[in-house]
């Protein structure tokens, strides 16, 4: 049975996966990182600490969810005490992957701004037809409860890499956030990502691709966060006998 840490018990996310960790079979959950006290039930025998050395000592692979901040911190501890470590924090910018990757020479890192099944197939389908359709425009659309604080998501600005990557541009150079006054026409290589926050929306992801008389869309709705944790906790399973290298969910999937 393979014992996790969650590092971000308090989150959406964290939770979920807590209470995962109560009805399976193959896993455990060993230790929670936790600066004050947590508002929810934890199985006894269960190691709750604010010491991330302690915390990182007590599992055999972490999953964290938390913030861009909180991610870093666990990084440079790591570092010094290494452990498999699957991420799905969000919102992350250049010097957290800069770390990350670092980190991943010395232990194996799974990082994925999401965690689903369909968001994995749905980033292959699109580096295919992006390539294939290269006269057609690329409009990308997210929506998201309003709590969330990252904007565009991880897993839109991932969509987008994508896309760009398949036809040889760089995305910091060609995509465009938003729309408004008379600024002349659509440029040929522009990519739109383009953000809705409202309500609970767990996730929906909107990839169209616009040519002259038709277009192709391709959505991708979450209907409960229990897909993200789901997936994670798949991701840890994988990640356990994987050597020192920094992975994406399709690597766990085999895609």
């Amino acid at each position: 049975m393979l014992k996790i840490g969650v590092f971000g018990a308090g989150g959406r996310i964290g939770k979920l996966i807590v209470e995962l960790t109560k009805q399976s079979e193959v896993i455990k959950l060993e230790s929670v990182y936790a600066r004050k006290e947590l508002d929810f039930s934890i199985e006894p025998g269960t190691l709750i600490t604010s010491d991330l050395k302690v915390f990182l000592e007590s599992c055999e692979v972490v999953i964290d969810f938390t913030t861009p901040q909180g991610t870093e911190q666990l990084l440079e501890v790591a570092l010094k005490h290494p452990r498999p470590i699957v991420i799905g924090t969000t919102g992350l910018e250049s010097h957290h992957e800069n770390l990350i990757k670092e980190a991943a020479k010395k232990m194996p890192i799974l990082y994925a701004s999401n965690m689903s099944l369909g968001v994995a197939m749905l980033n292959k389908a699109i580096k295919l037809v992006a390539s294939a359709l290269r006269d057609f425009d690329i409009e990308i659309v997210e929506t998201h409860h309003h709590f969330k604080k990252d904007s565009p998501s991880g897993t839109a600005l991932r969509l987008a890499k994508s896309c760009a990557e398949a036809r040889n541009l760089d995305l910091d150079k060609v995509r465009i956030s938003g729309r408004n006054g008379n600024i002349g026409e659509r440029t040929k290589d522009e990519i739109g990502v383009m953000a809705l926050r409202g309500g609970d929306v767990a996730g929906i992801h909107n990839v169209g691709f616009y040519g002259e008389g038709e277009y192709l869309e391709f959505t991708h709705t979450a209907t409960s966060r229990l897909t993200f944790a789901k997936g994670a906790i798949k991701a840890a399973l994988w990640l356990k006998n994987q050597p020192n290298n920094l992975y994406g969910i399709e690597d766990s999937l085999g895609l």
